[in-house]
């Protein structure tokens, strides 16, 4: 029995030492060699200054090092049992030599294993997306009247969370799954958010204001001679949608942009900003707009100009232009088919401002579809197609997922007669997807939590709205979840389900930021004017999933400022007299409005506190009876940092206690 034993370790002993010198191959040499390096790095640098252990580069190290530590930890174990195995045999002790047999095979099991999947996990093309600069790492130049601000507005009673989307008689853009009253005063909020002002109207001259200033107009508002064209994402009406302008099918269920966010566009111009209808042109150049786009928005603003490229009756027509409206900077080394030129009807070339109203979702081509992806759709020359070769994807052709590549999408971002002449950058994410090509699908993460996306975001900075839609979608898509017909697997893609996860997906935003990162040879300068665009906006990445805080959100004056402002459930705890307490702006510097729901009357107190608990502000007698409640405090006077109001509500039978963060500054 012992010798038989003895022998089968033998036998196993040599299969794994010709397993590993099978495996031992530039991938186990490059592992050996970053394992030990890394671990040798971080002894030198974290052990003397333990707070070195959250720098990026030792975030990178780590998982190098404890890869290497486990594998030798398992290898050096494996080797120990198997003596002890033998030994053991030898003196008669079967049980404690089969024993130690076991362990052995084990931790050799778990040493080739994790080697294996240490291995992949340098090389894999699926592995989740890493940003070499690592999160709260800014680079380039914050644009906006509150530079670097992006407002994020999620409010899930936006959306119908019962909506299946699955038909056509149950699909998003009917009225009773999104609520146009909600989405309106997510805009309204937001918008105010964006530029800190009290009233729409003041908002919309303030960004006005802000790129005329920005385009050598001086400091002016509108002027009611202007014209502005709104591009909206239509792709599924690519081709033409009639003769009878309708969704031809269930099949064709797929994200575009939803009527009830560019309606609460359009109200916000004409009501807010004082634009007339006739000065306004909205579509998507490569497609038609449905009847159900159409007739939606018609009933309320019949001047507007409903635009389509297909000669529809009651629709507007566009008028060509051949003029070269866009030059790309890779010269043809990239895209040598189309000819360095790109053509834009001329609504859109001879507008004095541009609105983009992209949705947010993954892309099998470019990773994402965002602001500068949706200008795609821009493109009247037929080289939408032949820009393919620009993107992180080229049709299947190839990845292009190094940094300092050529990127189609900064030519795009960069151009006076597109990018730059955006005058507002307005995401419609209420039903977001992780591929351009299906229904929505609901979020699983926070604060989505099985549920529609429900969400809206705003910014004057397009790198910085960019990298922050990335983040969120990055967030949410970290597995296979990219189906067609929403349960089977997109057929061109099955080894690359997670779009928004491809390896430097977010190279154009580096360069868009900064031309430190540009390739060799290439000069971003989409308008042949001489001169090499400026940095287009800031980019980095939040710190982490769960706190979702960028640079300027932690008090620093460089990178990103994510304002979110979040509705729960408008359902009412019972517990509670009060709930969806917000407050706005926030954060604020002079003037803070508190508002929340109430279930019944109460009287109130507040109390403003610090964070070391001192109470700032207080009022303990305030008396209003109302379901809808409504606070100002005049906050110019108090130290900008971080603090807490607390609202007591007293209904004479129970009190309860409702708080939320504020930041002044």
């Amino acid at each position: 029995m012992r010798k038989i034993i003895e022998r089968l370790i033998l036998h196993f002993s040599r299969l794994k030492t010709k397993a590993l010198k099978i495996k031992f191959g530039a991938a186990k040499i490059l592992f050996l060699l970053m394992g030990f390096i890394s671990l040798f790095w971080i002894l030198i640098r974290v052990i003397p200054k333990p707070s070195r252990a959250s720098y990026p580069c030792m975030r990178v190290s780590m998982p190098f090092a404890s890869a290497f530590i486990a594998y030798m930890a398992a290898l050096s174990s494996s080797l120990f049992f198997f003596r002890k195995s033998i030994r053991s045999l030898r003196a008669n002790r079967i049980l404690v030599g089969i024993g130690a047999l076991a362990f052995a095979i084990v931790l050799g099991t778990i040493s080739l294993i994790r080697n294996e999947f240490t291995a992949n996990a340098i090389t894999s093309p699926d592995k989740l997306f890493t940003d070499p600069l690592g999160p709260n790492a800014p680079i380039g130049e914050a644009k906006g009247v509150i530079p670097g601000r992006v407002v994020w507005v999620y409010n899930p009673n936006a959306t119908n969370e019962n909506c299946t989307n699955l038909s056509l008689t149950d699909v998003y853009w009917l009225a009773e799954n999104t609520d146009q009253n909600i989405v309106d005063q997510m805009f309204s909020d937001g918008i105010k958010s964006l530029t800190d002002k009290e009233s729409d109207a003041e908002a919309w001259d303030a960004i006005f204001r802000y790129f005329n200033q920005n385009h050598d107009k001086g400091d002016i508002g509108y002027t009611d001679t202007e014209t502005i064209f709104i591009k909206i994402n239509a792709v599924t009406a690519w081709g033409g949608a009639w003769p009878d302008g309708e969704v031809k099918s269930n099949d064709n269920i797929e994200y575009d942009t939803s009527p009830q966010a560019i309606l609460t566009l359009l109200k916000q111009l004409v009501n807010m900003a004082g634009v007339p209808q006739e000065k306004i042109f909205i579509g998507d150049p490569i497609a038609d707009i449905y009847n159900h786009i159409y007739d939606y928005l018609h009933e309320e603003f019949p001047h507007i100009h409903y635009c389509t490229g297909y000669n529809v009756p009651s629709r507007y027509d566009y008028t060509s232009n051949s003029t070269k409206a866009l030059y790309f900077s890779d010269k043809g080394t990239v895209m040598p088919e189309i000819d360095k030129q790109d053509n834009i009807y001329n609504e859109m070339l001879n507008a004095d401002y541009l609105l983009n109203i992209p949705t947010m979702k993954g892309h099998r081509w470019a990773g994402v579809t965002f602001f500068a992806k949706n200008h795609f759709g821009s493109n009247t020359s037929g080289g939408s197609w032949l820009m393919h070769p620009g993107l992180i994807n080229n049709d299947n052709k190839g990845m292009r997922t190094d940094y300092n590549m050529y990127r189609v999408l900064v030519d795009i971002m960069g151009s006076e007669k597109l990018g730059r002449k955006t005058l507002l950058y307005f995401m419609e994410a209420l039903w977001s997807t992780s591929y351009e090509h299906q229904p929505p699908q609901k979020f699983q993460s926070s604060p989505f939590n099985n549920d529609w996306s429900s969400s809206i975001l705003l910014s004057l900075d397009p790198v910085a709205i960019e990298s922050v839609c990335l983040d969120i979608l990055q967030k949410e898509f970290t597995e296979e979840k990219i189906v067609d017909g929403m349960d089977k697997p997109w057929p061109d893609h099955p080894d690359r389900w997670i779009f928004v996860q491809f390896d430097g997906i977010d190279d154009y935003l580096h360069q868009a930021a900064s031309s430190d990162w540009w390739p060799e040879g290439i000069t971003y300068d989409p308008d042949n004017s001489g001169s090499p665009i400026p940095s287009l906006g800031v980019h980095e990445h939040w710190n982490n999933t769960t706190d979702m805080q960028y640079s300027r959100n932690l008090g620093t004056d460089d990178g990103i400022e994510l304002v979110k402002i979040f509705e729960a459930v408008n359902t009412l705890d019972p517990r509670q007299l009060a709930a969806n307490l917000r407050v706005f702006p926030n954060p604020c510097n002079e003037i803070a409005r508190i508002t929340w729901v109430q279930k019944e009357k109460a009287e109130l107190s507040y109390e403003l506190i610090d964070l070391q608990g001192r109470v700032i502000l207080a009022d303990n007698d305030i008396k209003d009876n109302g379901v809808f409640k409504e606070l100002t405090l005049d906050v110019s006077a108090i130290q900008p940092g971080v603090y807490f109001i607390a609202l007591h509500f007293n209904s004479g039978m129970r009190m309860t206690t409702t708080t939320e963060r504020i930041i002044i500054n």
